[in-house]
């Protein structure tokens, strides 16, 4: 799985171990492959390359509760098998060619070897959550390796005389389609984890379509794009039939029916997840797929051994507060609560307020951000902070802060801030807000309300000794919905540069 194009990804709300866990066993065909590593005994036999004897799928089939009758029986009871094999639930001798060569009868034409629980089985049962999760990833590379691998009527088109499979006849590269299934599910797991992004909601297999095969910027796809999403989603249609019983996700397949009549047009109005087409169009019927919370631990855990910085909530509730409010400076609002109160819950209230107050201090570009999330911490902090929270009313940093603390809780005896301190709380709220939320909406009204209430803000502002005073002053001159206004927050936006080295 690539990281190149996602290094920093949002934070993720995981489930915990022993819940996920659970999940792993419970998921159908991690559930098959225990029961047959059970299963497994000196009687079983395996050819070379470990996988079961042909006569002998029919009885793991049987030993599963799968119909036997069915013609894809045998094809389940093998996946089974081959998962059981690749993570270690059981263990194969290697066939007796020797043996073989010397008998006389007819099963002796062909070596077998034999099978038996391996000792990660014990795992299942009397080992850590961490450790069954461990056997879950471990079948989910299998399961993800065999998704990429194209229908075996296809593979047997393309074999040649030699028995070779030409690859250029198929038009199959097995990098390739890694490359793009790992591609999808990163772009799967950021719609999921993406503050008002998918989270609960299944993602309709059209947006996923796009988001490997629309070029950024497109307006109205051409013919061929609209071919492309269209062959994509019937690939996808197919790998996430395949990752489903794994418990990757939960998948809704294409209505076949609706394909059929369907053309690529139509297919394309479901890009947007449904905003394109008519009202009364069911998008659910182009597909639809969710990850579940194993799902997201799974892709999480890929993308952590491509190198991506993929953080979940509550992995900082050990470090220090200068940790936390430089990473919760990176989450989006809700993740930072989430992961805030979380770092809160194990400490006593007053000492963790100090430790905060001393992390938001700095006049480095990250400052007044550190300082929005270390008010954002406080905010629910009661009685018992106060007086830490007075501890700073004096500092030139935090004094504004603690002072807006106080007063919203009707304290007593909190001193009237100097203007000094107000301008300078002025520009380190609003470069705090720029960093966390750009230039939004509702910025250029702050704006207005502040230079409403002060006639000389401007010649005042540009004095302040705040690291962000002309950056501020800049965006103001941007923003400000008042052209005369807007005019003068840039002259000081001009005189704050000239003044700073």
């Amino acid at each position: 799985m690539s990281a190149e194009s996602h290094p920093t990804l949002p934070p993720v709300r995981l489930h915990s171990d022993a819940e996920l866990a659970r999940d792993a066993l419970g998921a159908p065909l991690f559930a098959r492959a225990v029961r047959l590593a059970r299963w497994a005994g000196p009687a079983t036999r395996v050819g070379a390359g470990g996988e079961l004897a042909a006569e002998q799928l029919s009885e793991a089939a049987a030993h599963l509760g799968l119909d036997t009758g069915d013609v894809d029986s045998a094809g389940y009871a093998s996946q089974a098998w081959r998962v059981a094999l690749d993570t270690g639930l059981v263990e194969v001798t290697e066939p007796d060619e020797d043996a073989a060569d010397g008998g006389s009868a007819p099963e002796a034409d062909e070596a077998f070897g034999t099978a038996a629980p391996g000792e990660d089985l014990a795992l299942v049962t009397g080992g850590a959550p961490g450790d069954v999760l461990d056997l879950w990833l471990a079948a989910l590379d299998t399961v993800l390796a065999d998704a990429g691998v194209p229908d075996l009527d296809d593979l047997v088109d393309a074999l040649d005389a030699g028995g070779e499979i030409d690859f250029d006849r198929l038009d199959w590269n097995p990098g390739r389609e890694a490359d793009f299934l790992d591609g999808v599910l990163t772009n799967l797991y950021l719609l999921t984890v993406a503050e008002g992004g998918a989270a609960d909601r299944p993602v309709p297999l059209p947006v996923l379509a796009a988001s490997m095969v629309v070029p950024d910027g497109m307006g109205d796809p051409t013919d061929a794009v609209l071919e492309q999403v269209s062959d994509a989603m019937m690939r996808l249609d197919d790998q996430f039939r395949q990752l489903e019983p794994i418990g990757l996700v939960e998948f809704r397949p294409v209505d076949e029916e609706l394909m059929a009549e369907a053309g690529d047009e139509e297919i394309a109005a479901g890009t947007a997840g449904g905003d394109g087409a008519d009202e009364d169009e069911d998008v659910s019927r182009y597909g639809m797929v969710r990850l579940t919370p194993l799902g997201l631990y799974g892709i999480r855990a890929r993308l952590l051994e491509a190198g991506a910085e993929a953080p979940a909530v509550g992995e900082l509730a050990d470090k220090g507060a200068d940790a936390l409010l430089d990473a919760v400076s990176r989450y989006p609002e809700g993740a930072a609560q989430a992961e805030i109160e979380q770092w809160l819950a194990g400490r006593e209230l007053p000492a963790a307020v100090t430790e905060l107050l001393a992390a938001a201090r700095g006049d480095d570009e990250g400052g007044p951000l550190r300082r929005l999330r270390c008010q954002q911490a406080l905010a629910p902090a009661g009685p018992e902070a106060e007086a830490a929270v007075r501890s700073v009313l004096d500092d030139a940093e935090l004094g504004g802060l603690a002072r807006v603390w106080l007063a919203e809780r009707g304290a007593a005896d909190v001193p009237a801030p100097d203007p000094e301190m107000v301008f300078w709380l002025t520009v380190d709220t609003i470069a705090a807000q720029l960093a966390a939320d750009g230039e939004t909406e509702e910025l250029p009204l702050l704006m207005e309300t502040l230079t409403a209430h002060h006639a000389e803000f401007f010649e005042q502002v540009w004095r302040v000794d705040h690291p962000s005073t002309a950056y501020v002053l800049e965006a103001m001159g941007r923003l400000h919905p008042d052209r005369k206004t807007a005019k003068e927050a840039r002259k000081a936006a001009f005189k704050a540069r000239s003044r700073r080295p």
